[in-house]
């Protein structure tokens, strides 16, 4: 009597086993072969760009659904660099990032919207200066996953975005005679973020045979 009970039962959780999604692996950023950069508006006519030279962090994705992305990621903000010492200088003074006192950058995503053809908009924490606020990254349809030379799994996509300095306490600017100021308030960001999963670690080698026991006397 209960057999069919147990078969349907199983039935059941066979169906919601299949319908339940693929978990995602943890990816790491790749900082060889990843750059945060960004432009601000100089004396209100041109424009400035710098980098970061040194990001790492995760990336939570299952490899074909955006939906599953989640980006844990950490800039460091000594490795500040727009080409000039005396410019870098003060950038890293607490004029601006104050890297003395905080020295990172991070950024932990907390929601995912996807866009048309594969892109989508990445919603997250900005920690800066040490104060946290919620920014939306446009990010590009990721790439396809390829194999790397060392039979590594890699994947790649691009995001920007624009944020006011002024909302996580970066507020130094100076005035211009003829109105104006030196520095815009507005900031814009561009990541290039590729990452990567290790291979499977391959089965271990089978125990070879024992040899053959000596001949008695």
């Amino acid at each position: 009597m209960n057999r069919p009970i147990r078969f349907v039962s199983g039935l059941v959780f066979a169906a919601i086993v299949a319908a339940a999604p693929a978990s995602a692996d943890i990816w790491k950023i790749d900082g060889v072969h990843s750059s945060a950069q960004f432009s601000v508006t100089h004396l209100m006519i041109s424009t400035v760009r710098g980098d970061f030279g040194s990001m790492s962090g995760t990336v939570e994705y299952d490899g074909k659904s955006v939906a599953s992305i989640k980006v844990d990621a950490t800039i460091d903000a000594t490795s500040i660099s727009t080409n000039n010492e005396k410019r870098d200088g003060h950038l890293k003074s607490p004029d601006f990032f104050d890297v003395a006192k905080f020295p990172t950058l991070t950024f932990k995503s907390t929601k995912v919207v996807p866009g048309p053809d594969g892109t989508f908009k990445l919603v997250g924490d900005l920690t800066m200066h040490g104060v946290t606020k919620e920014v939306t990254l446009d990010v590009t349809a990721p790439s396809q996953v390829i194999k790397g030379m060392r039979g590594e799994s890699r994947v790649a996509a691009s995001a920007t975005a624009k944020i006011d300095r002024q909302d996580f306490g970066v507020k130094w600017n100076s005035p211009m005679d003829g109105g104006g100021v030196v520095v815009s308030d507005t900031v814009k960001i561009t990541l290039d973020i590729e990452a990567m999963l290790p291979p499977a670690t391959p089965p271990a080698p089978p125990t070879p045979p024992a040899p053959p026991a000596p001949p008695k006397n």
